[in-house]
């Protein structure tokens, strides 16, 4: 398939700012699970920030979705078929997601300006735990649009799924390091992010190593004599079926040849798996440089869910490609 990057783009914002709402949804969450208040008003703004951050993060990603579309104008008209499409489910989940982003930013504003009486700061831990489901269900359709696609096997195999939501984990988590680390950490809490980031990050590289070996070696589940309409005939192609490149030969016959692949699966694997798990190292061996390093680090490893994520597309075979 023919890369786009306003949806590579999109699917790499998007996932990380739901993996950041997910993670600030479970800081939000703690204190009440704890049966305790909020430590105090820094903790509170740490919160709004994350909220904010995460809302940019998404609306971007959403924005430059559109740019993919022939007519971005008519886009509203998706929201309609939420019954039967993923497409518009995404769409109806990532307005709901942030309509409750937008309420508990309003909650935390009359708290900080002391409008708002204590009885009512029950409602965050319960808008929070909505906020979470809705950031799942999300995360959940961005990925089920390209899994339920059956001419494409390589999008619907089943590690596609679980892909999504271990990027916007991960993801989500190294933006919130890049923000956390730049404040005076004990090394307890050092340690800990350090075990945190070596998890997601060895996950996340297994996970797509897996993906990768077994897409190598996945058929495409139906012969050339089966797209003409000649099941269990031995057919073979002498003549293209087209004088010119038309738009099925470009976006849905893009090859992207091995040895390419490989080095840019390596690019890939390094920067989003290698590097936040030196620079977790790096910042607990030296805790002065924890904030600049883990932004750096954050930094290069969306850069490098990016080329994944081209990857992901540019790997992936369409049938039709069988009758091309």
């Amino acid at each position: 398939m023919h890369p786009a990057f306003s949806v590579i783009a999109f699917t790499t914002l998007s996932g990380a700012g739901y993996g950041l709402l997910l993670w600030a949804g479970g800081l939000i969450l703690l204190p009440a699970l704890q049966g305790r208040a909020p430590a105090n008003g820094t903790t509170i703004l740490l919160w709004g920030v994350l909220l904010v951050l995460g809302l940019v993060l998404t609306t971007a990603g959403l924005l430059s979705s559109m740019l993919h579309l022939g007519k971005p104008g008519r886009a509203w008209r998706a929201f309609s078929q939420w019954r039967t499409s993923w497409l518009s489910r995404e769409g109806v989940f990532a307005v709901a997601t942030a309509l409750v982003v937008v309420a508990m930013l309003a909650v935390l504003g009359l708290g900080i300006a002391g409008a708002l009486p204590q009885s009512l700061w029950i409602a965050m831990p319960l808008l929070a735990a909505i906020m979470v489901l809705l950031s799942l269900c999300t995360i959940a359709s961005t990925a089920m649009i390209y899994a339920s696609l059956k001419p494409i096997p390589a999008w619907r195999h089943p590690l596609v799924l679980p892909a999504y939501f271990v990027f916007a984990v991960l993801t989500g988590w190294l933006v919130l390091m890049a923000l956390v680390n730049w404040a005076a950490l004990s090394d307890e809490a050092l340690g800990v992010i350090l075990l945190v980031t070596f998890a997601l990050a060895i996950v996340a590289g297994v996970l797509k190593l897996v993906y990768w070996h077994r897409i190598d070696r996945q058929p495409l589940g139906a012969t050339r004599g089966e797209a003409l309409g000649l099941p269990g005939r031995d057919v073979d192609v002498f003549e293209r079926p087209n004088t010119q490149a038309n738009y099925i030969n470009k976006e849905m016959g893009y090859v992207l040849a091995r040895k390419h692949a490989r080095p840019l699966r390596f690019i890939a694997l390094v920067l989003f798996a290698v590097v936040p798990m030196v620079a977790s190292w790096f910042a607990w061996a030296n805790p002065a440089l924890a904030g600049p390093v883990f932004t750096l680090g954050a930094l290069l490893a969306l850069a490098g869910t990016l080329v994944e994520r081209w990857l992901f597309f540019a790997q992936a075979r369409h049938l039709v490609t069988l009758y091309y």
